[in-house]
C-alpha cells in the first residue's frame, strides 16, 4: 500500500471536462493500493476504500464511494486482463486503485495493463436483474462523471476514473 497517486493524476487530462484545472500539487490527500489479480480483491478495495474515507472525514460518501471502487475492480479483473494473467500474488499486481481527494472532489481511478476502452455493454434487453453487464451504467449513475485515459510513458494500460463532487463549508 503507498500514498502516491502523482503517475495516475499526471494522466487524467480528461477530468478537466467541464471543470476547473486539476493540478497534481493541488491534491490535499492521496492513497494507493495494489490488487491481486483474484476476485477477492474487490473486498479489499471495499476495506481500503472505508479506511481512506474515514481518514479523510468522508464516511458519510463510503456506500456511494464503494459501489463504484467495486464495479471498477472488477471491470479491471474481469476484462482488462489478459487470460495469461497469473491469478496470484506476483511482484507487480498489474491492477492498482487511487483515490486523491481535492477540497471540492474525490476521485477514484483504477490502473489496469489493457489498451481496451471501458464501454458500457448493450443489454439485449431492459433485463435489470441480469448478474452482469451494468458495472459501467451504476458507475455513471453514482458518479458525478467518469472517464478512462490510455497511459503513457513507462506505464502501459489504462485508467478508468470516477469524479464525486464533494460538499464545501
Amino acid at each position: 500500500m503507498g500514498t502516491n497517486g502523482s503517475t495516475v493524476l499526471e494522466s487524467l487530462e480528461p477530468l478537466r471536462q467541464g471543470l476547473p484545472p486539476i493540478d497534481p500539487a493541488a491534491v490535499s490527500s492521496s492513497a494507493s493500493c495494489a490488487l491481486p489479480t483474484r476476485y477477492e480483491a474487490v473486498g479489499g478495495a471495499r476495506q481500503f476504500t472505508r479506511s481512506t474515507l474515514a481518514g479523510w472525514d468522508l464516511s458519510d460518501r463510503f456506500d456511494d464511494v464503494a459501489l463504484v471502487v467495486s464495479e471498477l475492480v472488477t471491470n479491471a479483473l474481469r476484462h482488462a486482463l489478459p487470460s495469461d494473467t497469473p491469478r496470484d500474488d506476483g511482484d507487480e499486481p498489474p491492477v492498482r486503485l487511487h483515490l486523491m481527494r481535492w477540497t471540492s472532489r474525490l476521485v477514484c481511478a483504477v490502473r489496469d495493463p489493457s489498451h481496451v476502452s471501458p464501454e458500457p455493454q448493450e443489454q439485449e434487453s431492459d433485463d435489470f436483474s441480469a448478474e452482469s453487464g451494468r458495472g459501467l451504467f451504476l458507475v455513471e449513475s453514482f458518479a458525478d462523471s467518469w472517464g478512462w485515459h490510455p497511459l503513457a510513458g513507462a506505464l502501459r494500460g489504462k485508467v478508468v476514473w470516477a469524479l464525486f463532487r464533494l460538499q464545501t463549508d
